[in-house]
């Protein structure tokens, strides 16, 4: 019984675990696509898991968010000489700006909850779905404006979340939207 409630937090284990492999695995090779595929597939699976069966917690959700940034990292590490390669200097400077947003976003829940604190709204889903589909077109004629597009939704996903720190009298895990808040 223990192994099921624990089930969700293997998975998300076995994700840190693909991520390590992928700082080893040649970027945008067939095993590094493979690898990939599956780090994104348990990164879906935990959170369903734990779902369905009752055991989601609030150490899941935290392995979750430090399972993301590892994940970010990892990609930053391995596919930002190939995107410097690629992008035009606005996608960069975008990005920077995304990136500014969703550091306050992080800064403010940690004065207001003294705590971490990552979201998990639908926009933050959106961006995740959205930045992990991104290795797959990067290398076809369409990487500029798809890059422009995951820009618009991560933007707009560390805008609702900063809002939602900053509107918000208490931490919840549970706040899917803006348009929701309790």
């Amino acid at each position: 019984m223990t192994v099921y409630k624990n089930l969700p937090n293997i998975i998300t284990g076995l994700r840190i675990l693909g991520t390590g492999c992928l700082l080893f695995t040649k970027p945008l090779s067939t095993w590094f696509y493979i690898v990939y595929a599956l780090t994104g597939i348990t990164d879906v699976l935990d959170g369903f898991i734990a779902r369905k069966t009752g055991c989601t917690s609030e150490l899941g959700a935290r392995l979750d968010s430090i399972a993301d940034i590892l994940f970010y990292a990892v990609m930053l590490i391995r596919l930002f000489p190939i995107m410097w390669e690629i992008l035009p200097l606005w996608i960069w400077i975008a990005v920077a700006v995304v990136l500014l947003i969703r550091l306050g976003a992080y800064l403010t829940a940690y004065i207001k909850y003294r705590r971490f604190a990552s979201l998990h709204t639908y926009m933050n889903k959106l961006t995740g779905a959205s930045i992990f589909v991104y290795p797959f077109v990067m290398l076809f004629p369409i990487a500029v404006p798809v890059a422009a597009v995951v820009c618009c939704i991560a933007g707009a996903a560390s805008l609702e979340e900063l809002l939602m720190h900053l509107c918000r009298a208490g931490y919840s895990t549970g706040a899917k939207t803006i348009f929701m808040m309790r």
